[in-house]
């Protein structure tokens, strides 16, 4: 059911993070791997050989990751951590029940997968019945976008900004503080997954420091 106040709020939120993005520099980290598997970030090793942990929090960086245990921010800054939050009318069990979504050309399968949270919304796409990297088209609730364009850019932004609705994901973020979120184990290619490691380093990092603007 639609909230017209929430919806207000989150339009004005939203030309305010957009207008805040246009001037925002940012620049991706890289990672290399090195002949032994092992991963350097910025020529800090963040996982030695292939088989060894991850690391999650530095000085410098949080590593976004729900599954690393023993750190304080990896957990809760991951797209899986169960937010709950208001999108476009319906409740959002996490971020990632919308990524996950996006999968499924029904909008009643959609609805449906809306309410997953955590490991769970990320596991759901097992029950796709539509295969979205053959045309590079994703739906939301009926409506088509083309997965690589400025009005999928647009909806991601407008994820965010609904999600920052939510002040424990808020507080979350200002704890990062000026450390960059990093997402590791990302996946590169857009005609892959709905949300690229760039894509979502860039977005996180944005809407952090837009957080951090507003409580200077």
């Amino acid at each position: 059911m639609r909230n017209l106040f929430l919806d207000l709020k989150i339009k004005k939120e939203l030309k305010k993070f957009q207008k805040f993005k246009e001037s925002y520099d940012f620049k991706l980290k890289k990672l290399e791997e090195k002949e032994d598997g092992s991963l350097f970030c910025d020529d800090i090793c963040i996982r030695e050989g292939k088989d060894g942990a991850l690391v999650g929090e530095s000085d410098s960086f949080v590593n976004s990751n729900y599954l690393l245990h023993g750190y304080k921010y990896s957990k809760v800054i991951s797209n899986l951590f169960p937010y709950k939050f208001y999108f476009k009318g319906h409740k959002m069990g996490c971020a990632e029940s919308v990524f996950q979504a996006f999968k499924f050309k029904s909008p009643k399968l959609q609805k449906l997968v809306f309410e997953y949270e955590a490991l769970n919304a990320n596991r759901i796409k097992g029950c796709e019945e539509y295969d979205w990297t053959v045309s590079g088209k994703i739906y939301f609730l009926g409506k088509e976008m083309n997965r690589d364009s400025k009005e999928y850019e647009d909806f991601i932004d407008e994820l965010y900004v609904s999600l920052i609705q939510n002040p424990l994901f808020v507080q979350a973020l200002k704890n990062v503080g000026d450390r960059y979120i990093l997402h590791s184990i990302g996946v590169e290619d857009k005609t892959k997954t709905t949300f690229t490691r760039a894509e979502f380093e860039k977005e996180l990092n944005a809407i952090k420091d837009y957080v951090l603007s507003k409580s200077k």
